[in-house]
């Protein structure tokens, strides 16, 4: 087993791997490999809002009351469609030049539609205001029928700014 391949299967915290926040169907030179500045933060939205966000979802929408959270065949994983992006992963995906997914800083939740995406948003609202941690960018997308949650947290000078964007 390679380094790469060792650094996919690493942790980030108990329900999201390295490998699941540097996924990509862009092939290219670099492999999107993130350096550890990177991986710091990705380990930080995974630890302090997504293993909370699947938490709460899943135990307000999925399970049945009673129903234990780490043993019910009901909970939802949180899909990551996007995090890390290399310059020249974030260049072909057409992200901005100075994307928060180029530090680390945001993925992109998959949603299953705008139901979904509106609780999903509420619930990392909530967790902002509980924790009194700030976001950056709380943009709920939505590309014909596919919608999105982008979610950025950066080391400092968090904007909070949240917008609907339709394409």
């Amino acid at each position: 087993m390679g380094n790469v391949e060792l650094n996919i299967m690493m942790k980030l915290s108990p329900h999201f791997s390295l490998g699941e926040l540097t996924k990509t169907k862009h092939q290219t030179a670099d492999g999107n490999i993130p350096s550890h500045v990177v991986i710091k933060n990705l380990k930080r939205i995974c630890e302090n809002w997504l293993e909370d966000l699947r938490y709460s979802y899943n135990t307000l929408y999925c399970l049945q009351p009673g129903e234990d959270y780490e043993t019910s065949k009901n909970v939802e994983s949180i899909i990551i469609n996007s995090g890390y992006r290399s310059p020249a992963v974030n260049l072909l995906a057409g992200g901005s030049k100075t994307s928060n997914h180029l530090t680390g800083c945001a993925v992109d939740i998959r949603c299953a539609g705008k139901e979904q995406m509106i609780r999903y948003a509420a619930i990392l609202l909530d967790i902002a205001d509980g924790t009194k941690q700030d976001y950056d960018e709380l943009l709920l997308e939505q590309h014909g029928s596919v919608c999105w949650l982008h979610f950025a947290v950066k080391p400092k000078d968090n904007r909070r700014r949240i917008a609907f964007l339709k394409a």
